[in-house]
């Protein structure tokens, strides 16, 4: 009867135990991470008799969770892919819209400043025409310095979030590492019996973790889990967490890195190609692929903008008579120190503006003699300066030492300062310095054409509108005499090959032929008649002159950027077009991929929780199920108790 009233005492105590995780389960249907959990019960071992073996109820050996490895694998998989897409479309969204707006975009700025190009063409001495000029290039250039803040504060924005990403990633790691420690403790005390509830929250503790930064993990026989980021750096081993800490990068201040913070509070940082996945993943690939890209290919623009309009408007003479200053602020290449045991900042400046591209490069100096390394930053392929269109002087000679780095931004910060430097309608130099012409006296057929300047350092020697060069044909030698002293001749027949000869020779004369000296050239066709003259001078006042402006207004549909096969390939609408083309093109992809990876998410989540999550109705009928054989358990007793009272009245 004892026995008897032991089998249910068992029975009940695994009813209870049953009733009490249903309860459990029931509790915590809405808690986040959490487990169903579940008894695991065997038959006590049996008692032996002369008439065989009799059980001896039942025990519960342990409470387990529904938890299945594999499934949770696959939905951090999924959402650390989610998180850092969905991260990357926000941020690439707002440079998406912004260059795309056709009221805040660039292109209506760059044409309406053409437009007011072409209108001092038509109207070479009109000052309102100018006037109208020089407000369209100050629109222009605010278009300029609007698209540059609104990046600077994009990256402001990423570089903020990156500094509380790498926070909250410390925050999970030694959130995690003191679980394992409780994990560690609580299952040593109980006979390596699982803590469940625990175990749940460590796991939604990675979980966490995963949304901001891929992980993986492995299990130590103690219980306690070691955390991997990215592509394997440790992130939390045993009770022990790494500390991260985003500090301003040494070889860019403006920009944050990745540090491991040791015990004496020196970073090491973490390459941004081993961190992928999350959050921090997906801030670290916009910015990296596309916050510079946009920026270094706005301030290309804004360069090669700036540049080829100063080179022209150098080349003619406004209205004051005097050659053309510069229109446009000069744009200049941002260097940077990196590490240097000297403070000498070499000089980079600009060479051939068709070269350059959206890139970033890294100086290196290789010995003290000022030979040095250029790195292209995005590739790491060492390049010649000239093949980027820029040239490098070690400044002051001698001054920099090997080993020495910088870097070098040559359009990071272009756009934010493109300027206006002249004021004054006046100074607009719409005219040709250089005017040429037929005398009255010619009886020929033979014409010459407006010269066209490509350099102004020998305008003297072309003389003035009172003394201006002569050009006169003879017909027996069939040959133009008259070039000044001092400027060698080149001449080109029409389709043929460029002959150079001594200043002051006479040239042979072909229809079409063209002539080039002193950074002039023109062309001659027709048939002149013996002792024919054309005059070729200095211009005066420019007043009714539009050569330089048309030339001016030309450069909006010229090809000179982007060189490919030596030769440049695109426009300044053209390069916008492509800049705006390829954020739209990433902008797409990114949101296409994240919606993908959110049906991934969600059908990885429920094929986990099919497995782990609480079902009420299941539940439910565990209740009763626990219930009945409570109450089973129970009558099993009370029957072995009247029982035992019969037993006892037998022997009164």
């Amino acid at each position: 009867m004892s026995s008897l009233f032991n089998i249910g005492l068992t029975g009940l105590n695994v009813a209870q135990a049953g009733l009490s995780v249903t309860s459990h389960n029931i509790s915590n249907a809405g808690t986040a991470g959490y487990s169903r959990q579940s008894t695991v019960q065997s038959t006590n071992p049996a008692l032996f008799t002369g008439a065989g073996f009799f059980g001896e109820g039942a025990k519960v050996d342990t409470v387990k969770r529904a938890y299945d490895r594999f499934l949770s694998n696959q939905v951090l998989s999924a959402e650390t892919k989610y998180a850092e897409y969905d991260t990357y479309s926000t941020e690439i969204n707002q440079i998406d819209n912004m260059l795309s707006d056709p009221s805040v975009g660039l292109s209506p700025a760059l044409a309406g400043f053409f437009e007011g190009v072409q209108e001092v063409a038509a109207n070479p001495s009109s000052i309102p025409a100018r006037q109208a000029l020089l407000s369209s290039a100050e629109s222009m250039v605010a278009r300029f310095q609007n698209l540059s803040l609104r990046m600077n504060d994009v990256r402001a924005g990423i570089e903020g979030q990156i500094q509380e990403t790498v926070s909250e990633i410390s925050t999970f790691a030694k959130g995690i590492a003191t679980l394992n420690n409780n994990i560690t403790v609580a299952q040593q005390a109980g006979q390596s019996q699982p803590a469940n509830d625990l175990l749940d929250k460590r796991d939604e503790l990675v979980k966490g973790l995963n949304q901001l930064v891929r992980v993986s993990t492995t299990m130590a026989s103690d219980g306690s889990m070691s955390v991997f980021i990215g592509t394997g750096q440790p992130l939390v081993v045993g009770s022990v967490a790494t500390d991260l800490e985003a500090r301003p990068s040494l070889e860019d201040p403006r920009r944050n890195s990745v540090n491991i913070i040791a015990q004496s509070g020196a970073g090491i940082i973490i390459p941004e190609a081993l961190l992928g996945g999350g959050k921090l993943g997906g801030l670290l690939d916009m910015r990296a692929k596309s916050l510079d890209v946009a920026q270094n290919q706005m301030g290309l623009i804004a360069v090669g903008l700036t540049a080829a309009f100063n080179d022209q408007h150098r080349l003619g003479i406004d209205l004051n008579n005097k050659i053309g200053t510069e229109f446009f602020t000069p744009a200049t290449v941002t260097v940077q120190p990196f590490r240097n045991t000297t403070t000498a900042v070499p000089k980079v400046e600009y060479d051939e503006i068709s070269k350059l591209t959206a890139d970033d490069y890294r100086l290196t100096f290789t010995d003290n003699a000022g030979a040095y390394t250029l790195t292209r930053i995005s590739d790491g392929v060492s390049v010649s300066a000239s093949a980027v269109g820029l040239k490098v002087t070690p400044e002051p000679a001698g001054s920099n030492k090997a080993g020495d780095s910088f870097l070098i931004q040559p359009t990071r910060d272009a756009a934010a300062n493109v300027g206006v430097s002249i004021t004054d309608t006046r100074m607009v130099a719409a005219a040709a310095p250089v005017a040429s012409g037929a005398i009255s006296a010619n009886r020929g057929t033979a014409s010459i054409t407006a010269p066209v300047v490509s350099s102004t350092t020998d305008l003297a020697s072309f003389g003035t509108p009172a003394a201006p060069m002569k050009l006169t044909y003879t017909a027996g030698t069939n040959t133009f005499a008259g070039f000044p002293a001092g400027l060698p001749i080149t001449y080109t027949p029409l389709n043929g090959t460029a002959v150079t000869v001594a200043a002051g020779s006479a040239i042979p004369y072909t229809s079409g032929m063209s002539v080039s000296l002193g950074g002039v050239s023109f062309s001659i066709a027709g048939a002149p008649q013996d002792q024919d003259s054309f005059t070729v001078n200095q211009s005066v006042g420019g007043v009714s002159d539009s050569r330089n402006a048309v030339l001016l207004g030309n450069l909006q549909t010229s090809k000179l950027m982007i060189s490919a096969a030596g030769q440049p390939s695109a426009t300044f609408q053209s390069v916008y077009s492509q800049l705006v083309s390829n954020i739209g093109n990433k902008a797409r992809e990114v949101e296409v991929n994240r919606d993908a990876q959110e049906s991934l998410v969600a059908q990885a989540t429920q094929a986990q929780q099919s497995v782990a999550g609480v079902n009420l109705d299941e539940e439910a009928a565990n209740l009763i199920r626990y219930q009945q054989s409570y109450q089973a358990s129970s009558k099993v007793m009370s029957i072995a108790s009247k029982l035992f009272d019969e037993v006892l009245a037998l022997g009164r």
